[in-house]
């Protein structure tokens, strides 16, 4: 059943009718006379206030006005504004600027509590000092007029885009470097000769949480299609990955530990040295974390000379980093709604997925900005 139409259906009269349409087909009178006129014949054929107003490109409470005021006092009412209503003060470009001047500034610079500008509390802000700042066009702006200033201007002080500064100095000389390897990569990959290199992108995924039910799952059946779950559960502890990929072969190398200190990774390094042949020099794309440098690591590396090649990726370069695009994987397909009863099934668990994408591995290779490195 269709929803009754605001302010009921009506038939205009015949002479109304002809009174309405020859003003629609007049060339002089008021654009807004015009529109109204249209309103109430478009209404009086039965359309609704929604298609009247998409039909003329108003909003639909400019429709169900001329509606209202038709129904309570006729035509020339519909067609006409009420006394007092009309143009509003007109305002300069010097009265802009000074409303788009307070958005840039914040609130608490004027001694309110709050952080950030709502368009309702920078039009009272206006209107109660607009006088004393020589603005007084300003003292009956309404909400919606402040809103179309600073949308002129795109300018929106209730919203905050975050951004990422780039701290480190040698941001653009790491990134190169990272890049390099990525392009001494492809050219492997063009090439049938063995270059004596092993390239391992690496990284920590550190608190992956052990939740656990606190009852059964509910499996999808034919009343409800989906999983249900008790709402309540059990924190079982973290643990962490670290994880490192074959960037030729795609393999993933993890190790599961409590933690991600300095013993963590000197473990892992002694996971590659001993799965690749001597010979081999091993290169490392990582991030910048302490352990990776810390005595314990450089006591190993110093050990093993000439093993292993770090090539760090910049502070807050992390992107740069092909495993990350692994461990997005790892969290939508192994970790999401993940429920274990201990946390060594937990354990378990992600070297068994590591396993089964070993035995289907895919090769990640970079592709963004590969055409500027020269090797």
């Amino acid at each position: 059943m269709a929803r009754p139409k605001k302010y009921g259906s009506f038939k205009l009269a015949e002479s109304e009718i002809e009174y309405l349409t020859a003003i629609t087909n007049t060339r002089t009178a008021e654009a807004q006379k015009v529109q109204r006129a249209k309103i109430l014949l478009l209404s009086s054929d039965g359309m609704s206030n929604v298609k009247i107003a998409e039909k003329l490109d108003i909003h639909r409470n400019s429709v169900e006005l001329c509606l209202k005021k038709y129904v309570s006092s006729g035509v020339e009412s519909a067609l006409k504004d009420d006394l007092g209503r009309g143009r509003k003060a007109i305002l300069t470009d010097e009265d802009k600027v000074y409303v788009r001047n307070l958005a840039c500034q914040r609130p608490t610079d004027f001694g309110y509590a709050q952080e950030l500008w709502t368009v309702r509390s920078l039009q009272s802000h206006i209107r109660k000092n607009c006088d004393d700042a020589g603005y007084p066009n300003l003292s009956t702006i309404v909400p919606s007029t402040v809103n179309t200033i600073l949308n002129e201007a795109d300018i929106k002080p209730h919203k905050i885009r975050y951004y990422l500064e780039k701290r480190d100095p040698e941001f653009e000389r790491k990134m190169n470097d990272v890049l390099i390897v990525y392009k001494q990569l492809e050219l492997q990959f063009e090439s049938d000769e063995e270059t004596g290199i092993i390239t391992i992108s690496y990284d920590e995924k550190p608190g992956i949480q052990a939740i656990a039910n606190t009852m059964d799952d509910l499996r999808p059946s034919m009343k409800h299609g989906f999983v249900g779950r008790d709402s309540e559960y059990k924190r079982l502890g973290t643990v962490t990955l670290l994880a490192g990929m074959d960037l030729m072969t795609g393999e993933i190398i993890p190790l599961v530990r409590e933690s991600h200190k300095s013993s963590d990774f000197v473990d892992f390094l002694k996971i590659l040295d001993e799965k690749y042949d001597k010979d081999k020099k091993i290169k490392i794309v990582l991030d910048n974390h302490s352990a990776h440098t810390s005595k314990e690591t450089r006591r190993y590396l110093e050990q093993h000379p000439g093993r292993f090649d770090f090539v760090f990726t910049p502070k807050h370069g992390s992107w740069l980093n092909m495993i990350e695009s692994f461990f997005g994987k790892f969290a939508r397909v192994c970790l999401k709604g993940i429920r274990v009863r201990t946390k060594d099934e937990l354990v378990q668990r992600i070297y068994q997925y590591m396993d089964e994408v070993n035995a289907e591995p895919v090769v990640y290779r970079w592709k963004y900005k590969m055409d500027d490195i020269e090797v």
